[in-house]
């Protein structure tokens, strides 16, 4: 759906309308395959809490299950919780990479079903602070990627962070994560003002997590859609929804993404539906839906 831009208004007038409203072998590579190109969605927030990264876990293993090659690049800097949902415990990550301990498929590891995740330092502050020489180290590592996936998920931080643009401004698709309580509401708008704003992002996808109904999703939806159509010239799409199950919390308990643990939940039947209308999109090949385009994006933004 393509929103129709208009004039600009005060950031107040803007946010009193949303408050109104609201009321195979581990760590290797899998076959290099060449008939389409990589799709990479940074999937984001606008405020923690919203479940962010248990929608990346657990696309990432339906998609698996579609027999899709999935990668997840955990670029939430500050937890670096991907490893956790999965239950697995990396012996090194990104630090040991641009520390040069390490090649890049060394410190892969891999989920269930083949994911293969690249796990984030704790101590690694921000991709915007490489030096020349990391910068290359990575895209060289990273060049070798191309063709070996069908899906690049990147867990970026919640908020607006420099982080955080930078990684939404360099994937072929934002898919911004809420749910429906009105702070997230405001902050997801917020996350894609800033980003279309500043960074002049156009389109977003949109899934509605923890909800009591689908009725509830589609609230969310067209309060986002209607500031949007007042304020900004952006369009949004609506891939689905997650309803809210305490699976959920068992699952994270258990460290098993509950697509795996409970494939039969209603869960499990939304995340099918959220990886079909994935798989169903046309991949771009335009630059900035090509993987290397985007590694490369990614390190001259850097500095």
């Amino acid at each position: 759906m393509s929103n129709v831009p208009r004039t600009a208004r005060p950031a107040a007038d803007q946010a009193k309308t949303l408050r109104d409203l609201n009321s195979h072998r581990p760590g290797s590579f899998p076959p290099a395959r060449t008939e389409q190109p990589t799709s990479v969605y940074s999937v984001t927030s606008g405020k923690g809490g919203v479940g962010k990264t248990a929608v990346v876990a657990n696309l990432a293993y339906t998609l698996s299950s579609l027999g899709k090659r999935v990668l997840i690049l955990d670029a939430d800097l500050g937890l670096a919780n991907i490893d956790v949902v999965f239950g697995i415990s990396p012996t090194y990550n990104l630090n040991h990479f641009f520390t040069g301990d390490q090649d890049l498929q060394s410190i892969m590891v891999e989920g269930p079903l083949g994911i293969k995740i690249l796990p984030a330092g704790s101590g690694f502050q921000s991709f915007t602070n490489l030096n020349s020489a990391q910068k290359m180290r990575l895209l060289d590592g990273l060049d070798s990627m191309q063709n070996h996936f069908d899906y690049v998920l990147i867990d970026t931080e919640a908020g607006i962070s420099e982080n955080v643009t930078y990684f939404n401004t360099a994937a072929q698709e934002i898919l911004v994560v809420t749910t429906p309580e009105p702070t997230a509401i405001t902050d997801a708008y917020a996350l894609m003002k800033l980003l279309s704003t500043q960074y002049h992002e156009k389109h977003f996808n949109l899934v509605v997590n923890q909800i009591v109904s689908e009725d509830d999703a589609l609230d969310v939806y067209r309060k986002l859609t209607m500031v949007a159509n007042r304020y900004l010239d952006i369009s949004i799409d609506y891939l689905g929804s997650i309803p809210e199950d305490r699976l959920m919390v068992d699952s994270i308990r258990k460290q098993k993404v509950i697509c795996e643990l409970y494939p039969n939940s209603r869960i499990t039947h939304a995340f099918r539906q959220l990886a079909g209308r994935i798989c169903s999109e046309p991949t771009q090949s335009a630059p900035k839906g090509n993987l290397q385009f985007f590694w490369k994006k990614l390190l001259q933004m850097g500095g």
